[in-house]
């Protein structure tokens, strides 16, 4: 596993539901719920009000739901966050195969499952990369879009190789699996970037990260490319301007409006 992959221990999910004391009020606070799509189970973290626009944030690779705590709770304040398991992670299923094509598909059917025609997505590093390959392959499902330090689709080199560690809470055929579509990524994501209409934000880590985010933004049709020189987990290790730069993206505050 990557040193950049590596998290802070997280607190065990809620499986709490606590409903606005408003008259109408429907607020709904950490639920953990599950969903059977795409031929396999998703467990996902429910939060907000289900009236309000529909948020998703989408780990990275080896995490899980909680990777986002804390996160979860600001957007929470506006939005109807929903918060997944990818496959291979956490509670939703291991099936032993990872395209990350597929992993895009799990996510637009727990868009149906939930009723939801279009999300804004949040997405970390193998997230975003699904939440590209989402909005590549289903551009109207997409309301806005958040890529948090992504690899751009190119060939990756100087990679280390996988060692196995005994880490537990994902499968490591996952790990083999997005490793070899890291370093030979279907040449066809890199076209499909043009395809993307959604308003996006790329957040890049600086010079500690891993991967080129400026190149990806370049790549989107009217991205807009903010740096936090903040390594590659932006999102724990700089939270406040990570949640700044990402509420003023969705506000209209940045240039692009």
């Amino acid at each position: 596993m990557s040193a950049h992959e590596r998290r802070r221990p997280c607190q065990g999910p809620l499986s709490v539901t606590v409903r606005d004391s408003r008259a109408g009020g429907g607020r709904v606070a950490d639920v953990i719920r599950e969903a059977h799509v795409n031929g396999i189970k998703l467990v996902y973290r429910e939060e907000g009000d289900p009236a309000s626009p529909p948020l998703l944030l989408i780990h990275g690779r080896t995490a899980n739901h909680n990777d986002w705590n804390g996160i979860t709770q600001h957007f929470a304040a506006r939005y109807h966050v929903i918060v997944p398991d990818l496959r291979g992670h956490g509670a939703s299923d291991h099936p032993g195969e990872y395209p990350l094509p597929g992993m895009a598909e799990d996510i637009a059917g727990l868009l149906d499952h939930l009723g939801v025609a279009r999300a804004t997505l949040v997405g970390h590093s193998l997230g975003g990369m699904v939440s590209y390959l989402l909005a590549m392959t289903h551009p109207g499902r997409v309301e806005r879009l958040v890529l948090e330090d992504p690899a751009p689709p190119r060939p990756l080199a100087g990679r280390e190789p996988i060692v196995e560690d005994g880490s537990t809470g994902f499968d490591w055929r996952m790990m083999h699996d997005t490793e070899r579509q890291f370093l030979d990524p279907d040449p066809g994501w890199l076209k499909g970037l043009e395809r993307i209409t959604a308003p996006t934000l790329v957040l890049s880590g600086g010079a500690a990260s891993p991967f080129d985010a400026a190149e990806l933004a370049a790549l989107i049709p009217g991205a807009e490319l903010v740096t936090i020189e903040a390594g590659h987990l932006i999102h724990t290790s700089a939270r406040g301007p990570f949640l700044r730069a990402v509420d003023d993206f969705l506000n209209g505050r940045l240039s692009g409006g």
